[in-house]
């Protein structure tokens, strides 16, 4: 077979062809290859929903060997579509995300001899291709079919060879991470066992981490030995050449090794066709949980089994939402979509139930059938992925909330994007609270609802420095504004409207909750503190504008600057227009600063047509949906959302816009061609829009539903709305409760 490039239809014609029940499989609409481009930093790589192992073909890094280039065009994946050089298989991978990261210990098949360097030993390839849980390709200079699944904390591979030998080398130099240092240990003539270190995510010096590994082959090998990049010789300028000792190897030595570049290799003679399969555990506890999870989740080599067990839990986990109509095209991308969702976060635990505790050198353990999860990316998530996971995947949001509540426990406040056990402080504001408000008051319980309030009240009250959440907090609570002169601890500049704009939504949200808790005085002075907004809006510019420490607005000032993501003082990442409506929790009170109805109205369609609205930029990803706040409006969000869609959502490899962000952009897909969408993160609705199929079921939890087991949108017609009726009744609103959307029956779209 070959790339999956204009379509997924035609890949999908053949597979039909072979099997005529292929149809039937949601998994079949799956094209693991969108998004490996224009930034989206998705891969193609094998793994299981919510995954601790990722198995991902590693193309980042170059072949000329004067260049070490780990991609051209964006160094945060190790997967980029356009590159051809195969250097091997990494593992533990993130997807979608900005900061390189992980993408370690490399797997990589070779003939001949052994090559320790990875321009050496890589290989430009063909004859690509994925599916849920799966990856293969065919390396051109070594005949090597290279095939790859996963189990949830283990990986399978398996090499075809010619005949002759035939090598895997196991690279522990390379990676995606900034960070470096290893050290491997032989166990037996098929097995060794090691760590590399990772970290640094977003050039945060103190988030590292180890990861542990077990790997083992299924034949004993001809030849095997470790290998060590030697320290450069001072006055020798030598052009590199495979054996002029730029690498030691050791064939005879028999124990371990450690250092910043160094590896392993297996060395067999094999037979034209003949198959070698290697496992690897992973954990970020110890090499001995590595070998658990190894020997937990694959006793046995059977590679065919372990892709057929990955396949299955990929369509189980899909088919919790079923589409009918539409064209092949909105299923491939809707599919597509959700299956980027359902990546992260991803377990952190072992089998055993050990996992890391955050920020200290303690081991925790959760209790049997929970999971501990981790890469909470979440200024990206709390917007809409966490809504899509209380919705369709309770269980896991139940257990991805008291994961949340446990890092608090752990070091004492609540993740912002923690990696690993490590907070990586990433982005702006108090992101948890919404994500647990919102689950809370969608009448999903089980957890320590008392502890997070507790971690809620310090970060929104903590004074000073002290706080690690919000360390702007004191200017915040005085002026009900923070001015400029106070800096981003990730390091990204003075970021001060862009804090604050967060810090309203997160405290509205907690005003949300402090009244479903009886906590009225709370509630009041929560909703009080998420109207200051109102401080930063300026009639001269007509947008949101920094203050300076003396009280008056900034000055020059372009409300343009940003758009390019250059640094302007105030924004994070993004123009005064990318944040200017990024008031979801109170649009009528914005409508008043800028006067009235039809002036927002106007000046947010102009955001639209002047080319100020940004569809990967997370602040506004919500704005086509705000016009539908005002009556006579609400087609301009059905025809925004739609052409949105078209533009932005493809089968192509670029058909994501920007970073995934951990599963974010999807999500905004997954929602909007489903019919509603999450406008205001920590209130339990959604706008609702022209769904793209005719008809959606969701399975849901009866527990935490009154009982219903299922959600049912249905439409009629073409694409702009002119009734909506719920279960037989005019339901006349385009806003909907999450209470009615779950415990209504059918809702039924008629469109024109």
């Amino acid at each position: 077979m070959t790339r999956k490039t204009k379509t997924f239809a035609t890949l999908l014609a053949c597979m039909i062809a072979v099997a005529a029940s292929a149809s039937d499989k949601v998994t079949d609409y799956v094209n693991p290859f969108v998004g490996t481009t224009n930034f989206g930093t998705t891969n193609p790589g094998a793994v299981c929903p919510n995954g601790m192992m990722s198995v991902t073909p590693f193309n980042v890094m170059g072949s000329d060997l004067n260049v070490y280039d780990k991609d051209s065009r964006w160094w945060s994946t190790p997967y980029c579509f356009e590159n051809k050089f195969f250097t091997g298989f990494s593992h533990v991978n993130l997807s979608g995300v900005g900061c390189p990261e992980l993408g370690v210990v490399l797997t990589m098949p070779t003939t001949g001899p052994v090559y320790p360097d990875h321009r050496m030993h890589g290989s430009e390839y063909t004859a690509e291709y994925a599916e849920p849980g799966y990856y293969s390709c065919e390396l051109t200079a070594y005949g090597i079919k290279a095939e790859a699944s996963a189990t949830t904390r283990t990986s399978a591979e398996r090499y075809t060879f010619p005949a002759g030998r035939g090598n895997i080398l196991v690279n522990l130099g390379e990676g995606l991470t900034n960070e470096t240092g290893a050290w491997v240990r032989k166990v037996s003539d098929t097995e060794i066992e090691g760590m590399r270190l990772a970290g640094t995510f977003c050039y945060n010096p103190q988030a590292v981490f180890p990861v542990y590994f077990a790997i083992r082959v299924n034949r004993r090998p001809t030849e095997s030995g470790f290998w060590k990049k030697q320290p450069k010789m001072t006055g020798v300028e030598a052009e590199w050449t495979p054996d002029n000792g730029k690498y030691k190897m050791y064939t005879r030595y028999g124990r371990e090794l450690a250092g910043n570049q160094l590896g392993y290799w297996f060395s067999f003679d094999t037979e034209e066709g003949e198959q070698i399969e290697l496992q690897m555990g992973v954990s970020f506890v110890s090499c001995k949980n590595a070998w658990e999870n190894l020997e937990a989740e694959q006793p046995a080599f059977g590679f065919d089994g372990v892709r057929a067990q990955a396949a299955a839990k990929w369509e189980a986990d899909l088919s919790r939402i079923k589409v009918e109509g539409g064209t092949q095209k909105d299923k491939e991308v809707f599919y597509t979509a959700l299956y980027h969702t359902l990546i992260h976060p991803n377990v952190l635990n072992d089998v055993n139930g050990e996992y890391p505790k955050a920020e200290n050198d303690g081991i925790g353990r959760v209790p049997e059938g929970e999971n501990r999860y981790t890469v909470f990316s979440l200024w990206d998530t709390y917007r809409n992925l966490h809504q899509l996971m209380t919705l369709v995947y309770p269980e896991k949001q139940r257990d991805m909330v008291r994961s949340m509540i446990g890092i608090y426990e752990d070091w004492g406040w609540m993740p912002k994007w923690e990696l690993y056990g490590r907070e990586t402080f990433t982005m702006e504001g108090d992101p948890a609270i919404p994500v647990i408000a919102d689950t809370w008051l969608k009448g999903l319980r089980d957890f320590d609802m008392d502890k997070a309030y507790e971690a809620f009240i310090k970060s929104a009250d903590t004074p000073g420095k002290d706080n690690l959440m919000r360390p702007d907090i004191d200017p915040y609570i005085e002026k009900g504004y923070v001015p400029l002169g106070f800096y981003a601890a990730d390091l990204s500049g003075d970021n001060s409207v862009s804090h604050a704009l967060e810090y309203y939504i997160a405290d509205h949200a907690l005003s949300l909750l402090a009244a479903d808790l009886g906590k009225a005085a709370d509630a009041e002075l929560f909703r009080q503190r998420s109207l200051g907004y109102k401080h930063y809006y300026s009639t001269e510019s007509g947008t949101f504008r920094p203050i300076t420490m003396d009280g008056k607005f900034f000055a020059p000032f372009d409300p343009r600057q940003g758009e390019n993501f250059e640094p302007v003082p105030g924004f994070h990442e993004g123009s005064a227009w990318n944040y200017t409506f990024y008031v979801p929790h109170d649009i009528a009170g914005l409508a008043k600063l800028m006067g009235g109805r039809k002036a927002f109205v106007n000046k947010l369609a102009k955001v639209f047509e002047d080319g100020l609205y940004d569809p990967a930029n997370e602040p506004d990803i919500a704005y086509p949906y705000l016009f539908s706040y005002f009556k006579g409006e609400e087609w301009r969000t059905q025809e925004l959302v739609d052409k949105l869609l078209d533009k932005h959502y493809t089968t192509l490899p670029d058909g994501i816009p920007g970073n995934d962000d951990t599963g974010t952009m999807s999500a905004w897909a997954v929602f909007s061609m489903m019919g509603f969408y999450p406008d205001c993160p920590g209130e339990p609705a959604y706008m609702l829009t022209t769904p793209r199929f005719d008809k959606i079921e969701i399975s849901i939890d009866p527990s935490i539903c009154a009982g219903h087991d299922k959600i049912v949108i249905t439409k009629d017609g073409g694409k702009r709305i002119s009734r909506i009726s719920l279960s037989g009744k005019n339901f006349g609103k385009y806003r909907i409760s999450h209470k009615s959307l779950t415990e209504g029956g059918t809702l039924h779209f008629e469109c024109k």
